[in-house]
């Protein structure tokens, strides 16, 4: 087998095991990662984004099995997100004709989000602390101030999504954790799985239209993925989140900060 053949399976291995382990958004690996291999930035959020897609749609089966998805706030999240994914992927295409131009705007986009994202998952149980706090006092959101809100952070995370391939995993869930803090985690879990899905998938498929995608790398991703996620599962809570959670940020802070600076 080809060396870059078996890295990919590597990489796809190594990503499904980490989420699969800790749920942490398999875009703010799996694109820094394609970058490492010398894939374009275009590219690689393009095939990442149809990764995502993929490998998250038998995670809404089973959530949807479990009843773990609000279907309501996935419209409303979606109502937001794609119609900012097509104003976004309708920008990029104003770049195409300068490749350079593109993937510089998408590197830096990248590099923010990665920080952003480092930071959500370090502070992540302090902000699900302020969630829980708000649930409990006088935290009373009309309804249509709070379908508002949830718009606007699909609008949000549509903008970065299609941007990045980052931000509706671990960014989307602590958002919606401050929005809805007295919904159960495993439905607002479930419910950002689903609005991820039809998400990426949006976005990938952008993407894959302005040949910003690599469906031989996408494969061998999978490849490597599916059990590399399995395998994660069964290892859910031996390592301390204590332990995880800094390393994952430290690491995401580091990329970020490259990319940018």
């Amino acid at each position: 087998m080809d060396f870059g053949i078996f890295g990919f399976i590597v990489a796809g291995l190594t990503v499904g095991f980490i989420v699969g382990m800790t749920g942490v958004g398999g875009g703010s690996l799996m694109t820094p990662i394609l970058l490492w291999f010398g894939i374009n930035p275009a590219t690689a959020v393009g095939t990442d984004l149809l990764y995502a897609a993929i490998t998250k749609s038998g995670g809404v089966l089973v959530h949807s099995k479990n009843k773990n998805i609000d279907w309501t706030i996935t419209g409303w999240l979606t109502l937001g997100s794609v119609p900012a994914v097509m104003l976004t992927l309708w920008f990029l295409s104003t770049l195409h004709t300068a490749p350079d131009a593109m993937n510089a705007v998408i590197k830096q986009a990248l590099g923010v989000v990665l920080i952003l994202t480092a930071l959500a998952v370090f502070f992540k149980q302090r902000l699900l602390a302020f969630a829980h706090a708000r649930a409990g006092g006088n935290y009373r959101p009309s309804g249509a101030s709070l379908r508002v809100m949830t718009v606007v952070t699909g609008l949000i995370l549509g903008t970065m999504v299609a941007l990045t391939s980052i931000g509706a995993g671990a960014l989307g869930t602590v958002a919606l954790f401050i929005l809805y803090p007295v919904l159960a985690t495993r439905r607002l879990v479930g419910t950002e799985i689903a609005h991820a899905v039809p998400l990426t998938l949006v976005a990938g498929f952008g993407h894959a239209s302005m040949g910003n995608m690599d469906w031989a790398v996408l494969g061998y991703l999978l490849i490597g993925s599916l059990p590399g996620i399995y395998i994660g599962s069964q290892l859910t809570g031996r390592v301390s989140d204590n332990v995880l959670r800094p390393c994952l940020a430290a690491m995401l802070m580091l990329i970020g900060a490259k990319l940018v600076f």
